[in-house]
């Protein structure tokens, strides 16, 4: 070999190895963005809102309704239209439903049957989501005003 053929190749050698030595601190850089992967955390359920329990007073409107005295109800309203009515006349558990009347937002009708064959019916008027007043009667013809909250 002579000697320039040697020197040749020497330098081609030694601009390979600089060649590699230079690209290996090189990366490479994709020519497209790759997604962003975004977590959605699943809807967090929403409760529905809790029935409201409250009260309700029935005082002896007619001469029937005094051998009961004054009478203690419980009303359970749902939220969605209607509740539920359960009342204890002289020993005699009483329990029905409560609902609107029509789309009236705050007049209702509350029926009830009784564990011994008697029922009672209920007419009232809301003057807010727990507070109203109204009337009940009882199949012997016993009346009572009614005062539902407070």
């Amino acid at each position: 070999m002579t000697t320039s053929t040697r020197t040749t190749r020497l330098f081609l050698a030694a601009g390979a190895i600089a060649t590699a030595t230079a690209l290996s601190g090189c990366y490479v850089v994709p020519l497209q963005p790759q997604p962003t992967v975004v977590h959605v955390a699943p809807p967090v359920p929403v409760a529905p809102p809790a029935p409201i329990t409250f009260t309700a007073r029935l005082y002896p409107a007619n001469e029937a309704a005094t051998v009961y005295g004054t009478v203690m109800a419980s009303v359970t309203n749902d939220l969605n239209g209607r509740g539920y009515f359960t009342t204890n006349i002289n020993g005699e558990m009483f329990s029905g439903e409560a609902t609107r009347i029509g789309n009236a937002a705050h007049e209702g009708q509350a029926n009830g049957a009784g564990n011994r064959g008697s029922y009672i019916s209920c007419r009232y008027t809301m003057s807010s989501p727990t507070l109203g007043t109204g009337s009940c009667r009882l199949n012997n013809g016993a009346q009572f005003s009614m005062h539902v909250g407070g």
